[in-house]
């Protein structure tokens, strides 16, 4: 009974220990994993979800050409993102608050698909492929910078359920052309 429970123990916590996102589909938020950090009491809005997004890459250059091996990650930044529940008076507000807050996740994701497309299908200059890589993941992070201050400005923070609606369509439909996209390489 006690060597059941240990492994009980184990299978139930094992999940929890691991941080590293498999990126087959976007991280689920949970206001009590991904909500560590502490309010900003300045700040107007009611919940903020911190993300990062990091690209490193290995180049080989063979016969004048340069072929690159990219490592392409996005992440939940669980002690800059934070939620003021208190503020949020219903069930239904809490559950919206969060369905807008996944939507950013998802553009990161879709950010994360796109980069993976772009960056390694890409024929680079050998005198100057370091530049072009910097420079298209800078259009990349550029993209979707505005992607997500256009999402926030046009759903009113997610309060225009209308343009929420509208937003879970476009971002629906680009997660599966980037995906789509990514599956046919």
């Amino acid at each position: 009974m006690k060597t059941l429970f240990i492994i009980l123990s184990l299978l139930i916590v094992m999940p929890l220990l691991s941080f590293r996102q498999d990126f087959k589909e976007p991280e689920q938020l949970d206001w009590a994993i991904h909500f560590k950090g502490k309010p900003d009491n300045n700040s107007p809005f009611y919940a903020l979800t911190a993300m990062t997004w990091k690209y490193s890459y290995a180049s080989t250059v063979y016969r004048n050409r340069v072929e690159i091996k990219l490592q392409n990650e996005i992440s939940i930044d669980r002690n800059r993102s934070w939620v003021k529940l208190d503020k949020v008076r219903t069930e239904e507000g809490r559950q919206n608050l969060l369905h807008h807050e996944q939507g950013h996740v998802n553009i990161q994701y879709i950010l994360y698909l796109e980069a993976d497309r772009v960056l390694k299908n890409r024929n680079y200059s050998v005198k100057t492929y370091k530049t072009q890589i910097s420079q298209l993941a800078n259009e990349i992070s550029n993209y979707f910078d505005t992607m997500q201050k256009n999402y926030d400005e046009e759903t009113e923070h997610g309060s225009n359920h209308k343009m929420q609606a509208e937003w879970d369509r476009i971002i629906s439909d680009k997660m599966e052309e980037s995906i789509a996209a990514s599956n046919s390489k």
